[in-house]
């Protein structure tokens, strides 16, 4: 009897901290973004020609032997979305500044702050001119732009869509 009480409470225990309340695992609400001291360099990668040819490639450079010209013809394809509204309007971006929905911004993983990227809409002749300042809540997607930024590409009501971004 007294083997069979010690057996389960490892069960036990496991299973009231599991329903402890306490314990969610939701993400707080008020998260402010760490400012990053110095962001990290773009990394460029040069594609092979067969390799640039495909439109769902996720980064497509055309090939060019200076790193110079590289960096203006990179490219990168993916789904985009926009954020804004109370929840961030106001906050500390990566950048140090106040986010503001209103400004042409937008959050990217890897470019350096300050980078201003064409933003151009999947099958349409809509693009917009971002500014790099934040870095995303999530890598799920390729850039989150400012509400602004998503209002003149037209994607506010379905929230995503596909883009393909330019560096300039």
């Amino acid at each position: 009897m007294m083997s069979r009480a010690r057996s389960a409470l490892p069960g036990m225990a496991i299973a009231v901290l599991l329903a402890s309340p306490g314990l969610a695992f939701a993400e707080p609400a008020n998260r402010t973004p760490t400012p990053i001291a110095t962001p990290p360099a773009p990394i460029v990668k040069a594609a092979a020609p067969a390799q640039a040819k495909s439109a769902k490639a996720a980064e497509i450079l055309t090939d060019s032997p200076a790193a110079s010209s590289a960096a203006r013809t990179w490219r990168q394809t993916g789904m985009a979305s926009w954020y804004g509204g109370s929840r961030w309007h106001g906050k500390l971006t990566a950048s140090g500044v106040r986010y503001d929905q209103n400004q042409l911004t937008a959050a990217h993983a890897t470019l350096p702050i300050g980078t201003k990227v064409r933003v151009q809409l999947e099958g349409s002749d809509r693009s917009v001119v971002v500014v790099i300042n934040d870095r995303p809540g999530t890598r799920r997607r390729i850039i989150d732009l400012s509400r602004q930024a998503a209002a003149e590409l037209g994607i506010l009501t379905q929230g995503i869509a596909v883009v393909t971004l330019a560096a300039l």
